[in-house]
């Protein structure tokens, strides 16, 4: 049921982006305690406003209404992704080339699972993170396949 209702979220939840220049990061639906969540994240280059989730928010509560994947309550939380965003897609890494990264692998690397570092490049499905051990600067290339999870990581200089 989590899957269908993910699936006609986003359905419904693309038109409404696309007219507002606006990209879906990701859906989520999950239960909290006793309540029910269903979670939007949108995002575009600079960020996005509490307005601008606003409008996205009564737009797609609308659609929601009109289709009604659910039949119990639940909250609709738009919201941006935060500044360390999940990278879910090839796209994803593409566009933040350059920034600081956190990558969780399905299995060892180096004798490794988790690296955080600089995305260098993705070329071919693969990922590769420029990282530091103590004063040494190491590459890593890290298949797409292999990842389990992967975000911006902030950085405090």
């Amino acid at each position: 049921m989590s899957q269908e209702v993910i699936k006609v979220t986003e359905d419904l939840a693309r038109p409404i982006l696309e007219d507002m220049n606006l990209e879906l990061v990701e859906v989520e639906y999950k239960h909290e305690g006793k309540n029910w969540y269903l979670r939007v994240y949108v995002d575009k280059p600079g960020g996005v406003d509490i307005e601008e989730c606003g409008r996205v928010s009564e737009q797609l509560s609308e659609k929601l209404d009109e289709h009604d994947p659910i039949n119990f309550p639940y909250f609709l939380e738009v919201s941006s992704p935060g500044a360390e965003r999940p990278l879910k897609k090839p796209e994803d890494f593409l566009s933040h080339i350059g920034e600081h990264v956190y990558i969780k692998l399905y299995e060892h690397i180096d004798g490794e699972k988790e690296f955080e570092g600089d995305l260098v490049s993705f070329e071919n499905n693969t990922a590769t993170i420029e990282f530091k051990i103590k004063t040494k600067t190491k590459q890593i290339e890290v298949p797409y396949d292999k990842i389990a999870k992967a975000r911006l990581a902030v950085t405090f200089n």
